[in-house]
């Protein structure tokens, strides 16, 4: 039987009239996220390999699911074009894709499910300002060009090389404004601890990206509280909502803490750890709530350890298997008592992957 999403694989080479022309092609073979794009020329597409002069273009950097077809850099460059990206982000944009071809990511599930599931890419560096990345205001919405396109571009390589299309392989129910790029900068300047890279073993001086398998991010606010207990409270609600597949599935959580809530961590000398034990401690659920007190029967879940008494309803689960699953960031803009929970997709989810940026060419200079 023939891969039925072989027909809407790009072709190596395409012929057209003009500009609009190109356009409404890309749009009437669903080359697209739904949105226009930038018409890959070989002009722009050699200017985009320029970014990483290192790589050979022909490089296989993986094969990307469910099409498993491969991308090499050139096929990424050509993506990273249409997505709107600049040379300069490249080496971002390459290393987001290894990360999350890595099995452990298990792309394969993440393109398939019904659940809204997408890649969150997390970068971690000194080189963001440089780069034009955003950490601050509006971290994760509109307006700035380079997390919206590394975003999206790694978007474009789901679907143009894996083949991940609404209706056909993707599944999702819903799915989420992520879907079309989901890119977070850690804001170094403003967080009371160590950056995630150097926490994970990386050089200060290292760019890094973390991927995650993630839900859309979920408002805490927290305008009343003068201390950490309190914002931990509530942060460790909205981790523990009935709803969230972590309560049912574990997996992992990202925890973003807007610079006005870290500031009463720095002030009280918490470090990360003290909040992921108390997150640990305090983001759980009964059982019985969990089992809807039984009203529809008892269940063994596979995905809660072993360690945990069933027969009890008052016995609490966590959220996540161990307080290390918790993965905490600082971003966003100084004004608002807000954080953010980003929830997972749980324990089928596949585990997150850190890959290190390879240095950005020079000769790639990003857009002031």
């Amino acid at each position: 039987m023939d891969d039925p999403i072989d027909d809407k694989a790009v072709p190596e080479r395409l012929e057209v009239a003009g500009w609009q022309e190109a356009v409404d092609l890309f749009f009437e073979n669903d080359w697209t996220d739904g949105l226009p794009i930038v018409p890959p020329t070989d002009d722009l597409v050699r200017a985009m390999l320029a970014g990483v002069p290192d790589r050979d273009p022909e490089e296989v950097i993986g094969t990307v699911p469910p099409r498993w077809a491969q991308a090499t850099v050139r096929v990424c460059a050509v993506n990273a074009v249409m997505a709107g990206c600049t040379p300069a982000w490249m080496p971002i944009l390459l290393a987001a894709v290894e990360a999350v071809l890595e099995p452990g990511f298990n792309l394969a599930g993440i393109q398939a499910t019904t659940h809204s599931a997408t890649p969150l890419i997390v970068v971690s560096g000194p080189d963001l300002k440089r780069l034009g990345i955003n950490a601050g205001y509006n971290a994760m919405g509109q307006g700035f060009r380079a997390n919206a396109t590394i975003g999206r571009a790694l978007r474009l390589i789901m679907i143009n090389v894996g083949g991940g299309r609404p209706g056909q392989t993707d599944l999702a129910q819903f799915g989420s404004p992520g879907k079309f790029g989901f890119l977070l900068a850690e804001n170094d300047a403003a967080s009371p601890w160590e950056p995630y890279r150097v926490e994970h073993g990386f050089d200060v001086d290292d760019t890094i990206v973390a991927a995650f398998s993630a839900e859309g991010p979920h408002s805490v606010t927290n305008h009343v509280a003068t201390d950490t207990f309190g914002i931990g409270t509530s942060i460790a609600s909205c981790m523990s909502t009935l709803g969230s597949n972590n309560a049912y599935g574990m997996g992992e959580v990202v925890v973003v803490l807007g610079p006005e809530h870290a500031e009463f961590f720095r002030k009280e000398k918490w470090s990360k750890d003290d909040l992921r034990l108390y997150l640990y401690q305090k983001a759980r659920n009964r059982i019985g709530d969990l089992m809807f007190e039984r009203r529809y029967g008892s269940f063994y879940n596979r995905m809660w350890p072993k360690w945990f008494d069933r027969t009890r309803d008052a016995e609490e689960v966590p959220v996540v298997v161990r307080p290390d699953d918790i993965h905490i960031f600082v971003a966003g803009g100084p004004a608002g008592r807000f954080s953010t929970v980003i929830p997972g997709w749980g324990g089928l989810g596949g585990r997150s992957v850190i890959r290190k940026v390879r240095a950005a060419a020079p000769s790639a200079a990003a857009p002031h």
